[in-house]
């Protein structure tokens, strides 16, 4: 049996970076969702698709996750040569996120344009969230890629 390196990823087929991808995204997402409810985030997630409630904005909230796992498989996979790049490009790819999610699509998507690019202690807190969610899935994404 032999096993994949780092330099594998290189080749790897698309299907085995996104489904990679999605698999740690949901793991990352898991822990941010964990973080979310405690902070009392959810239900405004699940006003995304107009339903105010914790347990709907989890799975939006995952959906979401997987998603942008998905994204960092195949647009990023590649460029994981080590654990390093793993961390940096996780980090990267959270920031990327925050920006374009946390502080534009959301509030723009609820209606909130007054909010859009407005950063208070709730758009910190969350910028924590989504770094702690890059690492954790480019963590994860490693040992999922080279499983293939």
């Amino acid at each position: 049996m032999t096993t994949a390196t780092f330099s594998d990823f290189k080749s790897a087929p698309m299907r085995r970076l996104g489904t990679a991808g999605a698999i740690a995204g949901l793991g990352g997402g898991l822990v941010f969702g964990i973080l979310m409810g405690m902070m009392g985030m959810l239900p405004l997630v699940g006003m995304l698709i107009r339903i105010e409630n914790a347990i709907v904005g989890f799975v939006v909230h995952m959906v979401i996750s997987a998603f942008i796992g998905v994204t960092f498989g195949l647009t990023l996979g590649r460029f994981v040569t080590s654990w390093v790049s793993a961390t940096i490009l996780g980090l990267l790819n959270g920031v990327i996120w925050w920006v374009l999610g946390a502080l534009f699509l959301m509030p723009l998507l609820l209606g909130m344009n007054q909010m859009i690019f407005v950063i208070e202690q709730a758009q910190w807190m969350s910028l924590l969230g989504h770094l702690m969610y890059g690492l954790i899935a480019a963590w994860l994404f490693i040992p999922l890629a080279k499983r293939g």
